[in-house]
């Protein structure tokens, strides 16, 4: 797999923390997992950055099984038909992102826990990261399922794996980073989100380019030689 397709993985976890209704919700992220004010800097930060890595650790280990499973039904059924069904939901998922710019109830949201603003233990951070990987929409659908899709078109288990893996380190190392320096970094991720039509946008768009490019067959123009 051309290291191409994985930065293009990669990408599109950096854009989900990018993406308007994940990045403001960051600061309540690890107030929740720490057990402190999301306004409050913690006095130890090794606190927040461990309780982030289990997060982290919690949604990745749920992401790379999906890869592994969607590149595994891939390479049962590979074919043209599979390929162009991928193709057409990279542009689909693209698209939504796009239009949920202009039609508001398009930005909708599920949650499968409440923020309690009490002190965790590291085994509940993992859970939490579980349970984000699970039930956080649309904000993770569209991008997720892209990669998804485009893990289902390379046909192969570890291709799923690699694809998969890519994605959540997108997604976790800057959510890792906040949790050290989350008092200071505060204000720049309030800045971001202030252009967040710009995320969805370049965000649809990278998903569109991918499923032109596996509709039509030419996905190895990511890769090396």
């Amino acid at each position: 797999m051309g290291n191409s397709i994985l930065a293009i993985s990669f990408t599109a976890g950096l854009l989900t923390f990018l993406s308007p209704c994940v990045l403001p919700m960051i600061p309540v992220y690890i107030a929740n997992l720490t057990g402190v004010s999301s306004l409050e800097q913690p006095k130890d930060h090794w606190r927040p950055f461990f309780h982030s890595l289990c997060f982290v650790m919690g949604f990745s280990i749920v992401f790379t099984a999906l890869g592994a499973s969607v590149g595994l039904v891939g390479g049962a059924i590979a074919g043209g038909p599979l390929r162009i069904v991928s193709g057409i939901l990279l542009i689909a998922f693209g698209s939504f992102l796009i239009a949920a710019q202009r039609v508001s109830w398009l930005n909708y949201e599920i949650r499968l826990w409440r923020f309690s603003g009490r002190s965790t233990g590291y085994v509940r951070s993992i859970l939490l990261g579980v349970a984000f990987s699970l039930g956080w929409t649309p904000c993770i659908g569209p991008l997720l399922g892209g990669i998804l899709s485009t893990a289902l078109a390379t046909e192969g288990v570890w291709n799923g794996v690699y694809l998969l893996g890519s994605y959540s380190l997108g997604l976790g190392i800057p959510f890792i980073v906040v949790g050290f320096t989350m008092a200071k970094i505060t204000p720049v991720l309030r800045w971001i989100s202030r252009h967040g039509n710009i995320i969805s946008l370049v965000s649809g768009l990278l998903l569109i380019f991918v499923g032109i490019l596996v509709i039509t067959n030419n996905l190895g123009f990511l890769q090396p030689g």
